[in-house]
């Protein structure tokens, strides 16, 4: 897994449509293609996920199938 840790991270893996999983605490919370991106939040499956609060990670491209 590749932490994605800037905007520009951020915003590719949405272009991409690329699988991003969610971690709160270690804890996987849940998984999905970036649909939105704001300064506050990170929206998959119409969930928003505090940037604060939240780390993201996209999996690698062999393990998404």
């Amino acid at each position: 897994m590749r932490p994605l840790t800037t905007n520009v991270h951020l915003f590719t893996a949405a272009i991409d449509k690329r699988l991003v999983l969610v971690f709160e605490e270690g804890v996987l919370i849940g998984s999905g293609v970036i649909e939105e991106i704001t300064e506050e939040a990170i929206k998959i499956r119409n969930i928003p996920y505090p940037r604060d609060t939240c780390r993201f990670a996209l999996v690698p491209s062999s393990a998404a199938y």
